[in-house]
């Protein structure tokens, strides 16, 4: 059986999108209550009745979050330019070696704006 396993977090963040006019309201500092959804899919063990422990998720994804909550995203290097797809990708590209079921990283800076990544 093959199954899907989603698991949120939120993380406190500061940036500016520097690339933008001077004049864009997000070209100024301000901060988000970013919310990340970590995807994983494959082949559910017949014994244990899951994919993975969701424990392992929130292992694995405990460094980022180290480094992404409450701090200044602009200052984190490879997020110069820290876009929601900018920051799916930066999630993705260190999570992808710890977790090779991962097919999804989603990345919310609103309740109504996020952006999907699936990987190249």
């Amino acid at each position: 059986m093959r199954v899907e396993l989603r698991k949120t977090f939120q993380f406190e963040s500061a940036h500016l999108l520097p690339h933008l006019a001077p004049d864009h309201k997000c070209r100024r500092l301000h901060g988000h209550s970013f919310r990340a959804d970590i995807v994983v899919a494959g082949e559910c063990d017949p014994k244990l009745g899951w994919l993975m422990d969701y424990a392992d998720l929130k292992e694995a994804f405990r460094p980022l979050w180290e480094q992404l909550d409450h701090h200044y995203l602009n200052e984190i290097a490879g997020l110069e330019n820290p876009t929601s797809e900018n920051i799916a990708i930066w999630i993705w590209e260190r999570l992808k070696p710890r977790l090779p079921l991962l097919i999804e990283v989603e990345v919310a800076e609103t309740c109504n704006s996020r952006c999907v990544y699936r990987g190249d």
